[in-house]
């Protein structure tokens, strides 16, 4: 190695169909797995070094790889570790990004900590999460994040951003929008405490009222939601031919009543729709979608729609 060259030593040609849900792409040029922070900054000064791109990759639950696949260095982060302290009655949670998310899901409520409990059964990794403020079923994991470890690919240094320099929004944040590619998420630190559960979306309280549960806790909201995502194919499961896709990618659009009114006077019926705040409502996209003319199990060769919603485009095998 030439003086003053960063140590690293990635692997070539890794195909990257096994390192994402979809089960397509084609290989990586180079591949490392970062299982500390200071091998992220390694990766990053390698690739600076050699003028090459770099592909941060986590649980691979949220991308589609090309067949010619990435002319670069990918990325795999695989940082580890999950530690808990107690803070004024709440319990902060130092999470490493590679970690996966429902298995930390599924410690936080069965210690009774409550705010992540209907984020259940999300596939990917902890890093994932503030990319695109993941949420499902009335909650959003921006509530209970408290500060997020970074690595700064323009700096060249780790920093700490605080939830409140975050930018979350709706499936938003920075690390998704102004700053796209800028920070590599090496840990995650949550705030979270005791709690009852949130129980709001229909689909939840459906299926507690299936279970004759009129007062719920904890486990028995995760239990409810996985069983509502499994049935909708939203848990990975190999079993199950419509889990191997990217999930529920489309975003509820969120649209002023007036717009709505006007869906409703071209589809001749009543549009569904939740308040989002003043005059607006969200509007769900799988019912858009099917009155488009993509129905749930539409198929195209060996690509396709899920037979059990629309809102997952899913690959068939090849």
């Amino acid at each position: 190695m030439p003086p003053g060259r960063t140590a690293l030593s990635p692997r070539e040609g890794v195909r990257l169909h096994a390192f994402s849900t979809m089960g397509v792409g084609g290989p990586a040029r180079w591949f490392y797995t970062a299982e500390r922070p200071a091998e992220i900054r390694s990766a990053h000064q390698w690739c600076a070094e050699q003028n090459v791109p770099m592909f941060v990759l986590g649980g691979g639950s949220n991308i589609v790889v090309a067949d010619e696949g990435f002319a670069g260095l990918v990325l795999h982060v695989g940082v580890m570790g999950v530690s808990m302290a107690a803070d004024s009655g709440d319990t902060i949670v130092t999470a490493g990004a590679g970690e996966p998310w429902d298995p930390l899901v599924r410690i936080l409520v069965e210690q009774g900590l409550g705010g992540v409990e209907c984020l259940s059964g999300i596939p990917g990794t902890v890093g994932g999460t503030p990319i695109q403020n993941v949420g499902a079923y009335g909650q959003e994991v921006a509530s209970c994040i408290d500060r997020v470890v970074v690595f700064d690919r323009v700096r060249g240094e780790f920093g700490e951003i605080a939830t409140a320099d975050c930018a979350f929004s709706y499936r938003m944040s920075r690390f998704k929008g102004t700053d796209a590619a800028r920070f590599v998420v090496c840990q995650v630190v949550f705030r979270v405490r005791p709690g009852r559960p949130t129980v709001a979306y229909p689909d939840l309280v459906t299926e507690l009222e299936n279970r004759r549960i009129d007062t719920p806790g904890l486990p028995d909201v995760r239990e409810a939601i996985l069983a509502v995502r499994r049935r909708k194919g939203m848990v990975l499961d190999a079993h199950d031919p419509d889990t191997r896709s990217v999930g529920s990618f489309f975003m509820n659009p969120i649209v002023a009543a007036a717009d709505r009114e006007r869906i409703a006077s071209v589809s001749g019926e009543r549009v569904p729709g939740f308040a989002a705040g003043g005059d607006r409502v969200k509007i769900p996209a799988a019912w858009l979608i099917e009155r488009s003319g993509f129905v749930k199990g539409h198929a195209d060769g060996s690509v396709g729609l899920s037979t059990k919603h629309p809102l997952a485009i899913v690959n068939r095998g090849g």
